[in-house]
């Protein structure tokens, strides 16, 4: 593909999202950048969420992680059905009645400041690394695909990617992100389906063979048994159930978009249909990531030495030039629909759990307050997009190793401390001596990575894999049940 071809695409792309920001964004105010009025359609919002869910992490490493790990991926995405279902009926219905701005708000009722702070610092580390991982994949491909022609550094392509970001989201925040995830997510799904019937076309196919071709591959091998391996299916089950839970129900970016819900029922609702189409469109993913090899083999191009390549390589340089504007269109799209989320996320944590601003949904707010309010929710926007731009640097400087995994390990180590918090926090009645919160969440993730480590080691050659976030969330628990409160009554 050309440098002008590809600008032309992206250009139209984002011209298409700033004209939908300006019509989202007509009279927003702090309310409408944080809950979005509470007047977004369920449906809008399930179809959205599922390209905040994949993000350009999805679009790329799950295809490449095909090659080395087959289909074991879906013992996960399995997992998540149950762990969806745990968010629609136990934390929905708890959040909706608290009515609640930031989901951390009731760490605050149910255990004190310091654990409603630690918290929010929790989320704000998780989602900073995960959003910055996902939004480092897409900038690779634009750099290559466009910006590396001009001589342009990677660090001004990363500004450039996030500045784009800035631009449609800094007014309207959630109640523009609902919009254009809806359409973000179209696109990468097209991208997907397109992509697998290119492929059948080049290797002429119908779409009945397409699907026998995949399903006799060793590539479509999906459950593992071998109980030391971190593919396990029990392991991946499980691990997937509890990411599920973790990086959607007590993440403040996820459910943020569900309390712009107005009903519970209507967010339920949105939450089922969600989980539906979601592990369709992760069978999408793996059956594309099974043709890529497929393809690759048959045709004689050499598979690149990092997976993560695969997809990019072949359709920029090897299928014809409307599967790479397809290709670039998804990339971009799967990247963004996240990215731009998880910036307005970060934002509205950092507002209200750090600085306190709307928490009080029923203050009086006068315009000099809301104005003094948006000059310093625009300057926190502003700070979050540099902490983006360094960490994406601090990222490629380190990465050696799929995006998928990467954050699926950071999810483990940040997210551990919140599954532990909010699972003692529901399921018992003790109280907790407050102070001591912060020490437990900062410990467990560390005594969680030696035992990670040494795992084989010290038992037998059994391997954690992305069960450490479970270990993770039970050591936290164990914490704060030795720091509970004896001299205090257990809540009512």
């Amino acid at each position: 593909m050309s440098p002008g071809l590809v600008f032309a695409v992206i250009a139209g792309y984002f011209l298409l999202l700033i004209t939908i920001s300006y019509f989202t964004s007509r009279n927003a105010n702090s309310e409408t950048f944080f809950t979005g009025n509470r007047q977004s359609p369920w449906y809008l919002v399930a179809f959205g969420m599922i390209g905040a869910t994949l993000s350009g992490v999805t679009f790329i490493s799950v295809p490449g992680e095909v090659g080395s790990s087959q289909f074991s991926y879906f013992q996960i995405v399995l997992g998540y059905i149950p762990g969806y279902a745990f968010i629609a009926l136990v934390l929905m219905p708890l959040y909706y009645k608290l009515n609640l701005v930031s989901i951390y708000g009731y760490l605050e009722k149910r255990f004190g400041f310091y654990a409603y702070k630690t918290g929010a610092f929790f989320f704000l580390l998780s989602r900073l690394i995960g959003a910055s991982a996902r939004l480092f994949l897409v900038a690779g491909v634009l750099h290559l695909a466009f910006f590396k022609a001009f001589g342009v550094p990677f660090w001004l392509t990363v500004l450039i990617a996030i500045a784009l970001i800035w631009l449609y989201t800094f007014r309207g925040g959630i109640k523009t992100i609902v919009w254009t995830d809806t359409l973000q997510t179209l696109f990468m799904l097209s991208a997907v389906v397109i992509s697998i019937s290119l492929i059948g076309s080049e290797l002429n196919l119908s779409p009945g063979e397409l699907v026998t071709t995949v399903r006799e591959s060793d590539l479509s091998k999906t459950f593992f048994w071998d109980w030391q391996s971190g593919e396990n299916f029990f392991k991946q089950f499980l691990s997937g159930a509890f990411i599920a839970i973790v990086m959607t129900g007590l993440d403040q970016d996820m459910m943020q978009k569900n309390l712009t819900i107005k009903t519970l029922k209507d967010a339920q609702k949105n939450m089922l249909g969600f989980t539906v189409v979601l592990v369709i469109a992760n069978i999408l993913f793996l059956s594309l990531g099974a043709l890529l090899y497929i393809y690759a083999n048959q045709t004689g191009i050499e598979i690149p030495a990092k997976s993560d390549d695969l997809f990019p390589t072949l359709a920029v340089n090897h299928f014809n030039i409307f599967a790479g504007i397809v290709f670039l269109l998804g990339i971009t799209a799967a990247a963004y629909s996240s990215a731009d989320s998880a910036l307005t996320a970060l934002t509205t944590s950092f507002c209200v759990d750090i600085l306190g601003i709307g928490r009080d949904r029923d203050e009086v707010r006068d315009a000099a307050k809301e104005k003094i309010d948006k000059q310093i929710r625009m300057r926190v926007h502003l700070m979050f997009s540099a902490l983006l731009l360094i960490v994406i640097m601090v990222f490629e400087w380190l990465n050696n190793d799929s995006v998928i995994v990467a954050v699926f390990k950071i999810a483990g180590y940040t997210y551990g401390p919140l599954l532990g918090l909010y699972a003692f926090g529901l399921y018992t009645k003790w109280k907790v001596k407050d102070h001591l919160i912060p020490w437990i969440a900062v410990l467990s993730p560390v005594v969680s990575f030696i035992l990670d480590i040494n795992s084989e080691a010290w038992f037998n050659g059994f391997k954690f894999g992305f069960f450490i976030l479970i270990v993770n969330g039970a050591i936290t628990f164990l914490g704060l049940f030795l720091a509970r409160d004896r001299a205090a009554e257990p809540d009512a």
